[in-house]
């Protein structure tokens, strides 16, 4: 893939990231607040909570467009939306089990910080 086509899908993947972290912010902050008790209202603000600035952060790697940065941005997309799926699907009601999954998203995230940092001291 070519150092644009990478860029791009990185600033795609990153912006629609950041509009479900919005939507179902405020899709639970209205519609599900009054449904769901502390705690699944606690996952779901979690999950938002995470979900929005790794998207961000998603978005401006890609709008960089230095292919060293890729891997990690990807280790951030995928790690916070794997992060915050399980979230949301508990706090909707899925099986507590799914939580034992949630720890490879914020794992995948730490990976993709780390090496964001490694990358870009090696560059200097």
């Amino acid at each position: 893939m070519n150092r644009h086509g990478t860029s791009a899908r990185l600033v795609a993947t990153g912006a629609v990231l950041a509009a479900v972290a919005v939507g179902l912010g405020a899709f639970g902050a209205h519609a599900l607040k009054a449904r769901f008790d502390a705690e699944a209202l606690g996952w779901w603000q979690t999950a938002v909570g995470y979900l929005l600035p790794h998207a961000v952060a998603v978005t401006a790697i890609g709008l960089a467009a230095r292919p060293r940065l890729a891997l990690p941005a990807w280790l951030l997309a995928g790690g916070s939306a794997l992060f915050a799926a399980t979230l949301f699907a508990m706090a909707l009601g899925a099986p507590r089990w799914l939580g034992a999954v949630t720890p490879l998203g914020g794992t995948a995230m730490i990976a993709g910080w780390l090496l964001l940092a490694w990358r870009a001291l090696r560059e200097e």
